[in-house]
């Protein structure tokens, strides 16, 4: 896995307050593989349990009340209604893994094609105004303090906004990263648990060997 780290300003601002990243090298990206129906059926009764469900809701609503301090609206409370009621959706496996991740732990995921980044990744606050391309072409423009991953070019992903458009996953994309984001509230574990489930559906669904998995929490001792 590529060189990860957290910058010193992150850790002022956000002590604590961890990430993960599991990368997978040499995958598929089949639409809808032997036997993976079966296996999220198996996670969703897992998640529909009242005990699980209630912790999973209680995480979601610390991301959506992080996500209105800047303004934004959470996708996650509308996916976890629709998921809870209609099962997973049905794209392609490195989607599926990312949505199985992201409602069976209750985290931010997101999902990203490796040979696309360029150089080496760090997590970051943002300064007011810095610009990346997100997903469909939109145009991110950052608030102050706003978390964002970078690669030693551009930013690839504004926490409350979105992905980019340079680093998405294609069907040919072969070595995949998943990264998580914690927000305050948000225990380690967490994101662990919700990576080495995307992790496990890719390797098993789509051929791919899991590398390596951190997850970093964040230690406002430690100057990066």
């Amino acid at each position: 896995m590529r060189k990860f780290s957290i910058s010193w300003a992150y850790l002022q601002r956000y002590p604590g307050v961890g990430f993960g990243l599991a990368f997978i090298r040499d995958c598929r990206n089949p639409e809808n593989p032997e036997g993976f129906d079966q296996f999220k059926r198996q996670q969703l009764r897992h998640m529909r349990r009242r005990d699980i469900l209630a912790g999973i809701s209680q995480r979601i609503d610390l991301y959506a009340r992080f996500f209105q301090s800047f303004g934004y609206a959470c996708p996650l409370p509308q996916h976890l209604k629709r998921t809870v009621h209609s099962g997973f959706p049905r794209y392609a496996l490195y989607l599926d893994a990312h949505f199985l991740a992201e409602m069976c732990a209750g985290i931010l995921v997101a999902v990203a094609d490796d040979d696309r980044f360029e150089g080496d990744l760090t997590l970051d606050v943002a300064a007011a105004g810095e610009v990346c391309i997100g997903l469909g072409q939109r145009c991110f423009a950052t608030q102050e303090g706003e978390i964002v991953l970078r690669d030693e070019k551009d930013i690839v992903c504004v926490l409350c906004q979105g992905a980019d458009e340079k680093t998405r996953v294609h069907p040919d994309s072969r070595n995949v990263l998943f990264y998580a984001y914690a927000v305050p509230g948000i225990e380690s574990a967490y994101l662990a648990q919700g990576l080495s489930l995307a992790a496990e559906a890719v390797a098993t669904f789509g051929g791919g060997q899991l590398e390596d998995l951190k997850v970093f929490p964040a230690n406002p001792t430690e100057k990066k």
